[in-house]
C-alpha cells in the first residue's frame, strides 16, 4: 500500500504560482526532463549544484511536481520580503557552525543539528527536501566543496522513518545558456535516484559509534559529489567549458551540412545532451591519449578564434540565415492586414513606459551583484516588483490625467478607472510585445550582417568550412567505439537513447 503524499497548503500553492509567473517572465523557455524519475510517493532529498543564486531554488520549487521543503542559510531570513516568503514556504533555517562567531563551538553545532532535525522530520513525514550541498552559490563551471549536511540529513531522516521505505536521493541538473540574461533559456533535469552500495544502504542506530557514523557520512558525501559532477557536467575551467561548447556546435553544424538539413533552433535539452557527449568523450580520450587530444584542442581553439573574428556561428558557414523570423513575419502580416496603425504605437508605448524601469533594473543588478551569479537573482526579485508597479503607476497617471481632461472637456466620458486599467494593461502587453519585437529585429539585423560577411569574406568562410569538416572527421575517428550518452539522428541531432520496457 502506497504512502499518502502530503498536500501543499493553499499559501504554498499561491506563492508557487506567483513564482512561476516570475520565472516564466524572466526565462524565455524552461525545459524539463526526467519527470519520470521522480517517485510518485515516498520521500527524499533533492540535491543540486548552486550556480545561480536564488534562481536555483526558484526553478526547483516551480518545476518539481510535489511540495518541496527547503533548507536555507539563517541569514537569508533577515532579508526583507525574502524572509517572509521563505517562512510562508515552510523553509527551515540552517544554522551553520562556520557562519557565526557567536557562542561556543558546541552551541553552534547544536543549533546546526537542531535545524537538520527539523528538516529530517519533514522528510520522514513523506516530503521532499531540496538542498544545495555546496552551501554557497558561485560562478565556477564545477562544484565547490561539498558539505556533509545532505548525507547527515539523509541518515537522520532514515532513522525517523523507522520501518517505512527509506528516502531517496534525487540529483538534479540545473543548466543555463546565459544565466544572468533576461529572456534566456534554462533546463531542469531530474535524474534517477542515486543507487547506494550495500555498506551505505543502512539505517543507523541511535547508539552507533561516532567514528562509524562519521565515516559513513563521509562516503555518502563523496558519492553525492560524484553523482552531481556528472549530472551538472562539471569542467575544470571556463576555457575548457567554452571549447567543449564550440566542439558541440561545430559537430552539430557539420553533421547537418552532410545531411543537407537545416540545423534550425536547438533546444536546451539537445544542447545539454550534446555537451554531455563532448565532455564524456574528452575526459575518456584525454586519459587514453593526452597528446592527440591536446593537439586537437589547439586546432579547435584556433578555429574558434577565427570564427569569432568573423562574427559568425558554425551553421552560418553553410547558408545565409533567413532575413525574416516567423515572429517578425507574423507581426508584419498583422500590420498589413488589421493593425497597421495600432501595433506600432502599442510597441512604442510599451517601450516608453518600460524602458526606464528596465534600465534602472539593469543598473541595480550591475551595482548590487558582487558576482555574475547574483545578477539574475536581483533582476528576478526586483523585476517582479518594479514592472507591475510601473504598469500600475502608468495607469494611475492616466486616470488622473483623464480626470483633468474631463473637467476641461465635459463631453469626454467620465471613466478614469477604465482609462487607468486600460493604460496599465497596455503598458504590460506593450512591454511584452516590445521585448519580442526588439529580439526579432535584432535577429534580422544579424542576418543582414552575416549575409554581407559571407559575401565579402568568402575565402575565409570556405577555409573555415573545410577546417570544420576536418575537425569533425578527426573527432569522429577518435570517439569510434567510445560509449557516449544519447544517439545521433540522420539529420545530425542528438536525442536521448530510447528506453525499453
Amino acid at each position: 500500500m502506497s504512502e499518502p503524499v502530503p498536500h501543499a497548503p493553499p499559501l504554498y500553492r499561491a506563492i508557487q504560482a506567483l513564482l512561476r509567473v516570475s520565472v516564466g517572465a524572466f526565462f524565455r523557455r524552461v525545459e524539463i526532463t526526467g519527470l519520470g524519475n521522480i517517485p510518485s510517493d515516498g520521500c527524499g532529498l533533492i540535491v543540486s549544484w548552486h550556480p545561480n543564486g536564488l534562481v536555483d531554488p526558484g526553478l526547483i520549487l516551480t518545476q518539481f511536481p510535489r511540495q518541496v521543503v527547503f533548507g536555507a542559510r539563517d541569514g537569508l531570513f533577515k532579508v526583507p520580503l525574502l524572509g517572509f516568503v521563505l517562512r510562508r514556504l515552510g523553509t527551515v533555517p540552517i544554522y551553520r557552525a562556520v557562519d557565526s562567531d557567536a557562542g561556543d563551538p558546541a552551541s553552534r553545532r547544536a543549533a546546526n543539528r537542531k535545524s537538520l532535525d527539523a528538516l529530517a522530520r519533514e522528510v520522514a513525514r513523506g516530503s521532499f527536501s531540496a538542498l544545495f550541498p555546496e552551501g554557497i552559490s558561485h560562478d565556477a563551471p564545477h562544484l565547490t566543496e561539498i558539505k556533509r549536511g545532505a548525507a547527515r540529513l539523509y541518515y537522520r531522516a532514515r532513522q525517523l522513518r523507522g520501518d517505512r521505505d527509506p528516502p531517496v536521493i534525487l540529483p538534479v541538473g540545473l543548466h543555463y545558456d546565459k544565466k544572468q540574461v533576461f529572456r534566456s533559456n534554462a533546463l531542469v533535469a531530474f535524474h534517477p535516484p542515486i543507487e547506494l552500495p550495500f555498506v551505505l544502504d543502512v539505517t543507523p542506530s541511535d547508539r552507533e559509534d561516532e567514528d562509524v557514523e562519521r565515516e559513513r557520512v563521509k562516503q555518502l558525501t563523496a558519492l553525492i559529489e560524484v553523482s552531481l559532477r556528472e549530472v551538472v557536467h562539471a569542467t575544470d575551467d571556463w576555457e575548457l567549458h567554452d571549447l567543449m561548447q564550440r566542439t558541440r556546435r561545430l559537430v552539430r553544424a557539420e553533421r547537418a551540412a552532410r545531411a543537407g538539413a537545416d540545423p534550425g533552433a536547438t533546444s536546451m535539452g539537445e544542447r545539454v545532451l550534446g555537451f554531455a557527449r563532448v565532455r564524456t568523450g574528452y575526459y575518456i580520450l584525454a586519459a587514453r591519449n593526452p597528446e592527440v587530444v591536446a593537439r586537437l584542442r589547439a586546432r579547435v581553439t584556433e578555429y574558434d578564434a577565427d570564427l569569432r573574428a568573423l562574427g559568425l556561428e558554425d551553421y552560418e558557414l553553410d547558408r545565409d540565415p533567413k532575413l525574416l523570423s516567423p515572429w517578425l513575419a507574423l507581426l508584419l502580416l498583422l500590420q498589413m492586414i488589421a493593425v497597421f496603425l495600432l501595433l506600432p504605437p502599442v510597441i512604442l508605448f510599451g517601450l516608453l513606459v518600460n524602458l526606464p524601469t528596465a534600465l534602472l533594473l539593469r543598473g541595480f543588478a550591475s551595482l548590487g551583484a558582487k558576482l555574475e551569479k547574483d545578477e539574475a537573482t536581483i533582476k528576478l526579485l526586483l523585476g517582479t516588483a518594479l514592472f507591475p508597479a510601473t504598469w500600475i503607476a502608468a495607469g494611475v497617471a492616466a486616470a488622473r490625467l483623464h480626470v483633468h481632461v474631463h473637467a476641461l472637456y465635459p463631453a469626454v466620458p467620465d471613466a478614469p478607472v477604465l482609462v487607468g486599467f486600460a493604460t496599465a494593461l497596455l503598458a504590460g502587453l506593450g512591454g511584452m510585445a516590445a521585448v519580442r519585437y526588439v529580439r526579432v529585429a535584432g535577429e534580422t539585423a544579424r542576418a543582414v550582417r552575416v549575409r554581407l560577411t559571407r559575401r565579402q569574406r568568402w575565402v575565409a568562410v570556405k577555409r573555415l568550412r573545410l577546417e570544420r569538416r576536418r575537425l569533425c572527421e578527426a573527432i569522429e575517428a577518435l570517439i569510434e567505439g567510445v560509449a557516449l550518452p544519447g544517439v545521433i539522428t540522420p539529420d545530425g541531432r542528438v536525442r536521448d537513447e530510447p528506453t525499453t520496457t
